[in-house]
């Protein structure tokens, strides 16, 4: 089809990635097969632009291929970089193995073709552990790291060490900044003597370290348990599983 000229245009890539349909890597990808459909009509022109009131929508060729997308959900220990390679130390990425899948609930056996673009959506910290996501899908990808806010619910479990009073708990919950940018109000309590449960809706470098030391607290182990409906579970400390189709971020 010819390409739209004019004012208010903006690539298809981008605005299927802002409906949730796919990523802009996947996007493409469709585009160059023909399982784009701008208007009922297919698009293959990489760079193909459109009005945002424009009817976009992705082929049954295209929703076959991501249902075939992989997520995993791993028991990331602490030791372990998340992301980018850190010297002297292991990437999660390298647990995604035969040996290290939980088929305690008879799930299928991993096929290590499979592997090519499955990414960590989101980090977490060398010395942290707990629920880490690897996915395949520019969709889970976009809503777990996207750049709006607020996401998901993100819970921890954060052992520490120190005195907190009732003003030291408000704090924690609402009014803290860091970085020169207010936080997002925050769920936090006790859970025992030595333990906060945190509920966010972001997810800053070390946030929650952070906001420990804001009030004089030391962490001295912290795990993260749960994102939006996806629960860490039994899953033992460096296995993985599959995403179950019933469980949704």
């Amino acid at each position: 089809m010819k390409p739209q000229t004019g004012p208010g245009l903006e690539r298809i890539s981008k605005l299927l990635a802002g409906r949730g349909l796919c990523s802009r890597r996947e996007a493409d990808e469709y585009i160059k097969r023909g399982w784009v459909l701008l208007n009922g009509k297919p698009v293959t022109q990489l760079g193909t632009k459109a009005l945002a009131t424009d009817d976009l929508k992705l082929t049954a060729s295209a929703s076959r291929a991501q249902d075939r997308t992989v997520t995993i959900l791993l028991n990331k220990p602490v030791g372990y970089v998340s992301n980018e390679p850190e010297d002297g130390y292991s990437q999660a990425s390298e647990l995604l193995s035969p040996p290290h899948q939980d088929r305690s609930e008879g799930d299928r056996q991993f096929d290590a073709r499979r592997l090519p673009g499955l990414a960590p959506a989101g980090r977490l910290d060398i010395d942290s552990r707990g629920l880490l996501i690897f996915t395949q899908d520019g969709r889970i990808a976009r809503k777990l790291i996207g750049e709006h806010e607020p996401g998901p619910e993100k819970e921890y479990l954060v052992r520490v060490q120190g005195k907190l009073d009732g003003a030291g708990l408000a704090r924690l919950r609402k009014g803290m900044v860091m970085d020169g940018k207010p936080l997002l109000d925050a769920k936090v309590e006790w859970v025992n003597a030595d333990q906060l449960r945190f509920v966010l809706h972001e997810g800053r470098k070390r946030q929650i370290r952070r906001m420990c030391d804001a009030v004089h607290l030391k962490v001295m182990g912290l795990k993260r348990v749960r994102i939006g409906g996806v629960s860490l579970g039994g899953l033992p400390d460096g296995k993985w599983r599959f995403l179950r189709p019933w469980e949704k971020f």
